[in-house]
């Protein structure tokens, strides 16, 4: 049985976790949807009830019924690097691609449609309130009015892309931001805002968690840092998970239907943990390599299982 990887070429935390399926001697297929059509190929047939056939990336060639789980890392665009790429062509590939891998018996970290869902910002925090996390404040809007007053209530608040894209990725180029409540709010009518509390911390703490197993790391940092992603600050250091944390880490598993989640929280000087998001393809790499956490020997392990608990 082969595990199917979806991501770019360059991708070093896919890495890891390939040579780890390699030495546990599981095959595996590793792919980039944007080769599709191109380096990237495949043919499937309605046969008596169920889709048959093949999936081929460069030489390697594997049938659909023997995909055993499918990690969605970080794909590209599909049709992206076709000779002629177009709208209608990316269209075709990405429904041609999900379509026939969501037939087979595959299990998924994390299915595409759970992880559509699950990517979206204020659906995240509606979510952690409703599994026991703390939620700064917090509102998304395009009124001038309503951003004014929500920063005259809270006083300190940030600004910060709805979409949660990391701002190195163009063209997010947004940066959270701390903001006083007289600034000009009328730019707000230009696009949806997200505007929240500010929380003074004391640490930002990354949790990675891979079906039931949870890694934690902490880094120490000055309370009026604002984006922890522009700070090198010291270096990470394992910390152990709350238990009141990990029964809602466990209750947000279970909602957003999701395997695997990379959860962000803020630190308060009374040690509470307070969420900010959870990338549900973000990295662990640079946690891993900080405290010497086996992150990816857990997912390869649950890639590499015949069955597993999301």
């Amino acid at each position: 049985m082969t595990v199917l990887i979806l991501t770019c070429e360059e991708d070093v935390t896919a890495d890891m976790v390939v040579a780890r399926l390699y030495e546990l001697g599981v095959p595996l297929l590793r792919l980039d949807p944007a080769d599709l059509p191109g380096d990237v190929a495949l043919s499937a047939e309605y046969v008596k009830g169920d889709f048959e056939g093949y999936l081929k990336a460069g030489e390697r060639v594997v049938s659909l019924s023997s995909l055993r789980s499918v990690w969605v890392r970080r794909p590209g665009t599909p049709g992206a690097r076709a000779p002629e790429p177009s709208a209608w062509l990316t269209a075709e590939s990405e429904h041609a691609l999900d379509g026939v891998l969501d037939c087979t018996r595959a299990r998924w970290m994390n299915h595409p449609v759970a992880a559509a869902r699950a990517r979206r910002k204020p659906w995240q925090l509606r979510a952690a309130h409703h599994s026991g996390f703390p939620v700064p404040p917090t509102v998304v809007t395009s009124f001038p009015a309503v951003a004014r007053q929500f920063a005259r209530t809270h006083q300190d608040v940030v600004v910060k892309s709805v979409s949660g894209g990391h701002p190195t990725d163009p063209p997010m180029v947004l940066p959270t931001t701390r903001i006083s409540p007289d600034v000009d709010f009328s730019g707000v009518a230009a696009g949806p805002t997200l505007l929240q509390l500010f929380i003074p911390k004391r640490a930002d703490v990354r949790l990675i968690c891979v079906g039931g197993q949870l890694f934690a790391a902490r880094k120490k940092t000055d309370p009026d840092e604002v984006d922890g992603r522009f700070s090198e600050g010291g270096p990470w250091e394992p910390v152990e998970v709350p238990n009141r944390v990990r029964a809602a880490v466990e209750a947000y598993m279970r909602h957003a239907q999701i395997a695997y989640g990379a959860f962000d929280f803020a630190e308060d000087a009374d040690r509470t943990w307070w969420f900010l998001e959870c990338n549900q393809g973000g990295q662990f790499g640079f946690v891993q390599l900080d405290t010497d956490q086996p992150i990816a020997h857990a997912v390869a392990a649950w890639l590499a299982a015949e069955s597993a608990a999301c």
